[in-house]
């Protein structure tokens, strides 16, 4: 029996709490909880409560008939989660998406990389094969990225001077949306059939693969319409013909644009058709699905945090750049500041909340209070916003602080960020389940803070009901001063 920690055997071994209820409506009446009557935050709260542990069994969503089986060991603080980057104790084998699985036909036939075990060999060459085209995109990432910022904040700008306001959201999908595809396929969407509604076709193909976990957010007094939502987006797969047309659009526009890419491929021993829908996916769901994400989040916490914040941000920003002669990966590097304020956006609102990993053998996971020992073949399913504001590891942990992680103390506790799928202090690899494309992702929101703080002191923001993450408008900007 293998365990979490080296110390989990000092800790008193605990039978673990909690309950799937009666089969089939057990899980039934947890999923109305998640979604209707106590809402995300409070299912899993109220059950911490009640068990008196951070470690517990549930039901998950989306239940029957979507998943022939919703049962988990939740584990919701930042000592146990790890455990759902072991690959040596989890299996990662179909559980991207939790405890259902969307139909391949969605992805041409094929399991993609996401929903592959590192210990299958398509899982590495298609990670190696993703490892060298972003290295191969290194010297140009931040050029053409701020080519496309560029666009992106004279947009807001005239917006919000003409109109007093400006939907971020919509603003930054379309520029970041045409980046990310130019960066892996090497020509503009425009350039492409898919002309200017390329980013609307990618999210009608992404949507209906996660519509089985999410919601309109509908409380229970909105009954019986939460009951008509339930049934079409949780009981019954999406079918996935329903959509080929847009899928084979996508494909045929990246087949076509994505030649170099392609050709790198085959030296990882992937066929074209194989390569092209892993890219299709890694482009649409993974990259832009997390840009479409994580930039609002940014701009969400860096707006609420106000003008001290902004100043300091600035002010590193242009002294940066103005030692360093431009903004360059060098001088990016150097700002403390605005490294912890990315970090500490994805810490205290990380992009992808769930994760899943099957038990390969009996595990001992350790909380902060007790060991519990989880059953071979077992789904463990971690909420990564409570691990990772764990009270008892971060410091007002609830609260949005800019410069958690500058210096030695501060830095030392990035071994508790996940939101890649593994600790901030770790590098994905083709043995392991980290997003490839950290790095990327990280880069991309230190340059969008660095080109925004070249050319505006301060902002502010209003939110509205989320989403696909947080929708931010910007109501207000002001023009740098100096720079």
């Amino acid at each position: 029996m293998s365990s979490n920690s080296d110390t989990a055997t000092e800790l008193p071994v605990r039978q673990i709490p909690g309950s799937y209820g009666i089969p089939f409506l057990g899980a039934i009446f947890d999923r109305f909880d998640y979604f209707y009557n106590q809402g995300r935050d409070g299912f899993f709260q109220s059950r911490i409560n009640k068990y008196k542990s951070t470690v517990f069994r549930t039901n998950m969503p989306p239940g029957p008939f979507n998943a022939s089986d919703p049962r988990v060991v939740a584990v919701l603080d930042a000592v146990s989660f790890p455990i759902l980057f072991d690959t040596s104790k989890v299996e990662k084998r179909d559980v991207f998406t939790g405890t259902y699985m969307p139909s391949t036909d969605f992805t041409g036939g094929y399991r993609v990389c996401a929903y592959l075990d590192p210990s299958e060999k398509k899982h590495q060459q298609i990670k190696n094969f993703f490892f060298t085209l972003l290295a191969s995109r290194k010297d140009q990432t931040i050029p053409l990225l701020r080519s496309y910022l560029n666009d992106l904040f004279l947009k807001l700008d005239d917006q919000v001077h003409d109109h007093g306001h400006a939907s971020l959201n919509s603003i930054s999908d379309s520029e970041l949306f045409n980046f990310v595809f130019r960066l892996y396929s090497g020509k503009d969407p425009a350039q492409t059939s898919l002309g200017s509604f390329a980013s609307k076709l990618f999210e009608l193909w992404v949507l209906p693969q996660v519509a089985a976990v999410g919601s309109l957010g509908l409380p229970w007094y909105f009954f019986p319409i939460n009951v008509v939502e339930d049934f079409f987006l949780h009981t019954l797969p999406f079918p996935a013909w329903l959509l080929k047309w847009d899928q084979r659009k996508l494909y045929k526009a990246l087949y076509s644009s994505a030649t170099e890419a392609l050709d790198l491929a085959s030296t990882y021993g992937l066929s074209r058709e194989e390569a092209c829908n892993n890219l299709l996916f890694v482009l649409g769901f993974n990259t832009y699905g997390g840009v479409k994400i994580v930039v609002p989040t940014l701009m969400k916490w860096v707006g609420l945090a106000g003008k001290i914040l902004h100043k300091r941000i600035a002010d590193e920003v242009r002294t940066t750049v103005k030692e360093e002669g431009g903004v360059s990966l060098a001088a990016v590097e150097k700002m403390a500041l605005v490294k912890s304020v990315v970090w500490e956006a994805m810490r205290i609102e990380p992009p992808v909340p769930y994760q899943y990993g099957k038990a390969k053998e009996d595990v001992v996971i350790r909380s902060h209070d007790a060991a519990f020992v989880v059953k071979k073949g077992e789904m463990i399913f971690g909420f990564q916003p409570f691990a990772t504001k764990d009270e008892r590891v971060f410091k007002n942990a609830k609260e949005f602080v800019g410069d958690r992680f500058v210096g030695e103390e501060g830095e030392s506790l990035l071994k508790y960020v996940y939101w890649s799928n593994g600790r901030e202090t770790e590098d994905p690899t083709a043995g392991n389940k980290q997003c490839p494309g950290k790095n990327l992702v990280e880069l991309i929101l230190r340059v969008f803070l660095v080109d925004f703080f070249l050319r505006f002191d301060t902002f502010t923001v209003k939110l509205g009901k989320p989403t696909l993450g947080p929708s931010v408008t910007i109501t207000s900007l002001v023009r740098a001063s100096t720079i």
